[in-house]
């Protein structure tokens, strides 16, 4: 069957909900679809990301079944922009299809089209499944730098 990919917009936030409060889960987050509907509103409404979703069915009428979301960035080294895929999910009804294929190249496409230098991702250890597909994809494992992480609170002390 075919899949239509399409750049999300502030009108589609009510289908994103559903698949984006189920992203969160997986990665251990307590539902909140008040939360995503407004953190997704604000990302799409000020433009500070870049959302694509795979329709069901190749049609719109029935919402979607899987989204990637980018982050713009620059790397001082290369002095160009990259994108960093933040965020990949398909509806596990509709997996082993290839839309998240679809999706990360509907990604690479939008690197290309902007003169991106890279785009860059992590994913759990354990989400091998992903890991495969990354891969496939022509995505290689960063082995000459460490990532560090701060926690910060609200009012950007460490925690």
């Amino acid at each position: 069957m075919a899949r239509t990919i399409r750049r999300a917009t502030v009108d589609d936030v009510d289908d994103l909900v559903p698949l984006f409060d189920a992203y969160r889960g997986f990665y251990g987050q307590t539902s909140d679809p008040a939360g995503a509907r407004a953190f997704l509103r604000a990302r799409l409404r000020a433009g500070d990301s870049v959302l694509f979703l795979a329709a069901r069915d190749g049609e719109w009428s029935g919402g979607a079944t899987g989204f990637v979301q980018l982050y713009p960035s620059f790397s001082s080294v290369r002095m160009r922009p990259i994108w960093i895929v933040n965020d990949l999910y398909v509806d596990v009804a509709y997996r082993r299809q290839g839309i998240a294929r679809m999706l990360m190249e509907r990604a690479r496409h939008h690197g290309e089209d902007t003169g991106a230098a890279l785009l860059v991702l992590e994913t759990g250890k354990e989400n091998e499944a992903a890991a495969r597909l990354y891969r496939d994809l022509g995505y290689q494992m960063e082995e000459a730098f460490d990532r560090y992480e701060l926690e910060v609170d609200v009012e950007g002390r460490p925690t």
